[in-house]
């Protein structure tokens, strides 16, 4: 590859004033808009996680209502899943490196690409307003299952709508993606040039198109139910509560992927980094997370097999279960495949992505086990599913989007962060997800159920561990976040290329020029050569 990487005013410095950077056009500063609202939204859902927790350290009343716990836990589901976990990585780094990564000076619809950020900013402040407004923030469950949510004298409404103005933002993201990468890739640069982090959001683009609009008629019918009285979901007037979850699921489980995709992608660009080598299977990987978009529509089932399916659906639906999990198995072995004989350099993004991929595989073993019909039977509404939820969201796509910022942190800032205290924040991040997510598999498996304000004195013991897990895990957090702030205001100036990175992003200056490039690079191999003997196929 070849590029000029001169420029002489960086994106940063190019315009001052709130109002230069809220009507920007430029995918890098939207990208860090994006970064700056969801850090703000993660934080104060981890906040509600927090006080979930302390609620649960022991049985019985402990700092809140049973009515306010379940607002809790639902406000920290919508706000985790719709303002964090589904637009995180494809929002955040999609926006910011994709033009960079394939050579291209913005998105194809700079004015589309602000418009979604409007309405993300939009659907979170309608979503947040339902704590404020009507008759109580919302108790459903960040679910919004039928028929309580049609039933319930709490403020749904408001909160379905924002979650319904949320998904218009995902949707023209989505397509803003996947025109992009049709369109913009640099003169040379053919599908099997491209890196996979773009795959991945190529994939994760068409995802997000078509899976989308289901979940924003399903939330539309919701409110006009609840005003109108449609009677679709409400048994009371020969609605079906089953067609609601097969609607929300059919959407949702690709969302899962949503979330899961480009947390892949970012992990498949930070390894051969660190191991020095030319990635490992370069078109399984590519064609894995096309495989991965794809067998995702057909799975949403297994969340009902407990809801009076037929015997032959529920068997239909569990082998589609475990044939999904084989393009991720995929890129878990290329994964390994990369390291073997690698000149590995030890680094904190690296730490991140050892930790994603064992984190990552033990909530998809989780998941193939509720796959299994006579196991998910027995753990179906218990905490085993909440620990293995939180394994793949959290221990998944939480990791690898801290391990893509601190990847990426000085190509976008121009700053170097303090790598002792990274890893240290890392480190102390890691032993407090397993201590808070781990014990819950236990207590799953024990038969103690998910969604309940109080238990059983039988659970005290696993919920205290989980308890203390939680206040070391948002230790590890603060401390990630302060070293990371630091660095921003004190850190020394960056290299454009840090961590020997050969993708294109990192033959520009740090932070990129305004235009990305002062000449549209060329492209003449693939993006993983090392110089050491290893060949990529085009």
């Amino acid at each position: 590859m070849s590029s000029v990487n001169t420029a002489p005013k960086s994106y940063l410095s190019a315009g001052q004033g709130l109002r230069s950077w809220i009507f920007t056009l430029d995918h890098k500063r939207i990208g860090l808009l994006y970064l700056m609202a969801m850090s703000t939204f993660f934080l104060s859902g981890m906040t509600l996680g927090f006080l979930m927790r302390l609620e649960l350290i022991a049985p019985g009343p402990t700092i809140v209502s049973a009515q306010t716990y379940n607002s809790f836990f639902t406000l920290h589901g919508v706000i985790m899943i719709f303002l964090f976990v589904i637009p995180g990585l494809p929002a955040v780094f999609g926006n910011f490196m994709l033009p960079l990564m394939i050579g291209a000076k913005d998105v194809f619809f700079p004015r589309l690409n602000l418009l979604s950020w409007w309405l993300f900013i939009t659907g979170a402040c309608l979503a947040f307003a339902s704590l404020l407004t009507g008759s109580g923030p919302p108790d459903t469950g960040w679910t919004f299952y039928a028929p309580y949510s049609l039933r319930t004298g709490t403020n749904v409404s408001l909160a379905v709508f924002g979650a319904f103005v949320l998904g218009f933002s995902s949707i023209l993201t989505g397509l803003n993606f996947v025109t992009t990468i049709h369109r913009m890739r640099a003169p040379g640069m053919t599908w099997f040039r491209m890196p996979l982090f773009p795959w991945a959001l190529y994939a994760t683009g068409w995802v997000q198109v078509l899976a989308t609009p289901i979940l924003g008629i399903t939330l539309l019918l919701v409110i006009l139910e609840r005003w109108l009285g449609l009677g679709l979901f409400n048994p009371e007037m020969g609605g079906d509560p089953i067609l609601y979850q097969h609607l929300f699921w059919i959407y949702s489980h690709p969302a899962v992927y949503i979330m899961i995709l480009p947390a892949m992608g970012a992990i498949t660009e930070i390894i051969p980094v660190y191991a020095r080598k030319t990635i490992f299977g370069y078109k399984a990987i590519a064609f894995s997370s096309v495989a991965i978009a794809l067998l995702g529509y057909l799975v949403w089932a297994h969340h009902m097999f407990t809801s009076g399916m037929s015997d032959t659906a529920r068997m239909i639906f569990s082998l589609l279960t475990f044939l999904v999990a084989i393009p991720s198995a995929i890129k878990v072995f290329n994964w390994v495949g990369t390291l073997y004989k690698g000149s590995i350099q030890i680094g904190t993004p690296f730490l991140y992505a050892m930790a994603f991929i064992f984190l990552f595989s033990v909530g998809g073993l989780t998941g193939l086990m509720q796959g299994a019909l006579s196991i998910n039977l027995r753990v179906h509404g218990t905490y085993f599913i909440v620990g293995h939820f939180h394994y793949v969201m959290f221990g998944g796509t939480a990791f690898a989007f801290f391990g893509s910022l601190h990847y990426w942190f000085p190509k976008m800032f121009g700053r170097m962060y303090n790598a002792k205290v990274a890893n240290m924040a890392w480190a102390i991040l890691f032993i407090g997800l397993n201590t808070l997510y781990f014990p819950m598999f236990i207590l799953g498996w024990e038969g103690m159920p998910r969604r309940y304000y109080d238990y059983l004195p039988e659970f005290q013991t696993g919920n205290v561990i989980s308890t203390v897990g939680s206040w070391i895990l948002i230790s590890g957090v603060l401390l990630m976040l302060g070293n990371l702030l630091m660095a921003l205001l004190k850190g020394r100036h960056a290299e454009p290329n840090p961590w020997g990175g050969t993708t294109l992003e990192w033959t520009v200056s740090s932070p990129p020029p305004l235009e990305n490039f002062e000449v549209t690079p060329v492209v003449t191999g693939g993006p993983y050569a090392y110089g050491r003997g290893d060949k990529q196929d085009d």
